[in-house]
């Protein structure tokens, strides 16, 4: 790939390792050279989007107009001839959907802690006049301090007329859609936003779906008859709740404005939860404004100018990380020591990297990248600190009072032409698009499922496993739609009444879909996009190249960690032990992988040698115990039969 390609982004950047991956989009980490703070960077190739470009249009305004503490933050976009760059908040925790799925389900505090920033982040995008339509587990981000981030606009929706006029578009993910959605009837965004929320609720407290099956036309029954199951650990209020939030008939659904001071929500509480921005957009802080002006040799007067534009250019960048820096140290109202440039030199590593250890890229025999990984340790994270990152703003809020939830006074509006969503695909014709889109399946990895049927899959084999991702990147951090390009529709669908159903197999019942693209005159129907490999590939290269004078080798020995939800415990304290044993099973269980040190990053193919299942397994030291630890990580394929798999992995390896 021409280095002129990436020069824009080298130079405000260090790219470091894919972090996630999509069908049209990879997600890095990187580091930005001024403030030294970790960046997601996402490289989309505008070629590669084809008709879902303008939905990243669409992602990209969003993201502008949002400022939260539970929304995950923008801070750069750079746009070149054939590629666009999103910098965006990095959280290392990643997606709430990986921890529903290492803890089984959670506990009603651990949920009701989730779910008050859920409702937060809700009530704040519905009063800036946006309906997310695509809300799950999987859109969602842990940061640092163990909050959620919200992510993924692609699919969002903001009508001229405001939240009252009603929307067509059936878009989303099955599994969340609700009734009134996949009916393909008219609905308002914000009554289906509380739908999810009562399925997200549900997987949280169950860790299954309350709406699942393999056939899609059995799926939307359940969907529509809105009963499901309530197993028997759920409190009274707990099933309550979900039955006050799941109705089918969308007037009689609790409005997020009910959802912040409902007793289940309250419990424990004494205060509402908290929706309006921390950091309203439009706010200056005179500390990173000193620290910019200083470092620029620029007036305030001039720096505070540049700022407010709000380009998010680099100025746009440096501003937001240098707060983000100083929300994260709180230093006191004299001091700034937090907020100092980063300086190094190019020939040094700087002082504490942050690298961390990502999805690899398994490319084609003949095309492999053998340069070496970069292990390193990631800064100790604070215990549990609950306070909420507070991001910059862009512009002032509007000066009326703004209330979450659609007034039950205002009556329905049809949408006319001057009022219509600004989805996306804003462009595309809505005629005739009353089903969802959906990619041919993968071939299923060669693994039992779980005992629990028709309950167990909260997302899907071929959704990766990625962060930050839109309609084509999912991981786990980061932001949703389609983790491949739309290509054809189902076959032999089947019309009941209003409602056209296909059938769809068990990977795709959580994958955010947008509606389908009529077939052409002669039958052709929309291409497929080719995964945005080869090309990143280059990219790291290159990047390489750039970079030659840092020295990065490999540990001596495991990391030292402390213990975390995807850390399993062993009896052992002889790491090399531990680590020949795992590497004496994968072959016998038909695993693939390559090892860089104590970790083995997997994966497992189809008969066809599609690739349907990667993940990594690293043995590292806990201090407290002095044991050796396993740490797991799901980066790609059905999070049930990966948790099988590895379980059957370290089962049979005695550790």
């Amino acid at each position: 790939m021409p280095v002129d390609n990436i020069a824009e982004l080298l130079k405000y950047y260090e790219v470091y390792e894919t972090i996630g991956s999509g069908g049209f989009a990879k997600v890095k980490l990187g580091r930005h050279l001024l403030t030294g703070e970790k960046v997601a960077i996402k490289i989309m190739e505008k070629k590669e989007l084809g008709d879902d470009l303008p939905r990243v249009k669409t992602e990209i305004e969003a993201m502008k107009n949002l400022s939260h503490q539970h929304v995950c933050r923008l801070y750069h976009v750079i746009e070149t001839a054939t590629k666009i760059f999103m910098v965006l908040e990095y959280c290392p925790g990643g997606e709430l959907f990986d921890y529903i799925i290492a803890k089984d389900r959670l506990s009603e505090e651990e949920t009701r802690v989730f779910f008050r920033q859920i409702v937060s982040a809700m009530a704040y995008v519905h009063c800036q006049g946006y309906a997310h339509r695509d809300l799950k587990p999987e859109n969602l981000l842990i940061d640092e301090n163990h909050n959620l981030k919200l992510i993924d606009f692609g699919l969002c929706a903001k009508p001229k007329g405001g939240l009252g006029y009603e929307l067509k578009t059936c878009c989303g993910s099955p599994a969340y859609a609700a009734p009134e959605l996949i009916q393909g009837k008219a609905y308002i965004g914000s009554e289906a936003d509380v739908w999810s929320m009562g399925v997200l609720l549900f997987a949280l407290l169950c860790g299954y779906l309350p709406f699942d099956d393999d056939n899609c036309m059995v799926l939307y029954r359940k969907i529509t008859r809105g009963r499901f199951d309530n197993p028997r650990w759920l409190s009274p209020g707990s099933i309550l709740l979900l039955n006050q939030m799941m109705q089918v008939e969308p007037k009689l659904r609790l409005t997020v404005r009910q959802l912040l001071d409902h007793p289940w929500v309250m419990r424990g509480y004494s205060s509402p939860v908290e929706w309006h921005s921390k950091h309203p957009l439009g706010h200056i802080d005179e500390d990173c404004i000193t620290e910019m002006a200083v470092s620029y040799k620029r007036s305030r007067k001039s720096t505070v100018q540049l700022v407010s534009e709000w380009k998010y250019d680099q100025t746009t960048a440096t501003y937001l990380l240098l707060l983000a820096k100083k929300q994260r140290g709180k230093p006191d109202s004299k001091s700034t020591k937090t907020l100092t440039f980063y300086e190094c030199d190019d020939d040094d590593d700087y002082a504490d990297p942050p690298l961390i250890l990502g999805p690899i890229e398994f490319p084609t025999d003949g095309d492999r990248d053998d340069s070496p990984w970069i292990t390193r340790s990631p800064k100790p994270q604070p215990e549990n600190p609950r306070a909420a990152c507070l991001s910059g703003k862009r512009r002032a809020e509007p000066k009326q009072a703004c209330t979450p939830g659609r007034d039950r006074a205002h009556p329905r509006k049809q949408a006319s032409v001057e009022n219509k969503e600004n989805v996306g695909g804003a462009g595309l014709d809505q005629k005739d698009r009353d089903t969802f889109a959906l990619p041919a399946p993968p071939t299923p990895v060669g693994s039992k499922r779980s005992a629990r049927q028709n309950k167990s899959v909260l997302a899907t084999p071929n959704s990766n496993n990625n962060n930050y991702s839109n309609a084509d990147t999912r991981k786990a951090g980061g932001s949703s739609a389609p983790t491949q390009p739309p290509q054809t529709q189902c076959a032999d669908p089947v019309t009941e009444g209003q409602l056209e159903v296909v059938a769809f197999s068990p990977e795709r019942r959580s994958r955010s879909l947008d509606m389908a693209t009529p077939q052409s005159e002669g039958g052709q129907k929309r291409k497929a996009g080719k995964v945005f490999g080869s090309l990143e590939r280059g990219l790291d290269r290159v990047i390489t190249m750039l970079t030659p004078s840092k020295k990065r080798a490999l540990r001596d020995g495991p990391r030292r960690i402390k213990a975390q939800y995807n850390v399993t415990l062993t009896s052992q304290t002889n790491a090399e032990q531990v680590l020949n044993q795992i590497l004496s099973i994968l072959p016998e269980r038909n695993v693939d992988f390559v090892q860089k040190g104590y970790t083995l990053k997997c994966r497992t193919q189809s008969d066809f040698g599609k690739v349907t299942m990667q993940f990594e397994l690293e043995v590292c030291m806990l201090s407290r115990p002095e044991v050796v630890g396993i740490r797991r990580q799901r980066l790609k394929g059905d999070a049930w039969v990966y948790k099988h798999l590895v379980e059957d992995i370290l089962s049979t390896s005695k550790v």
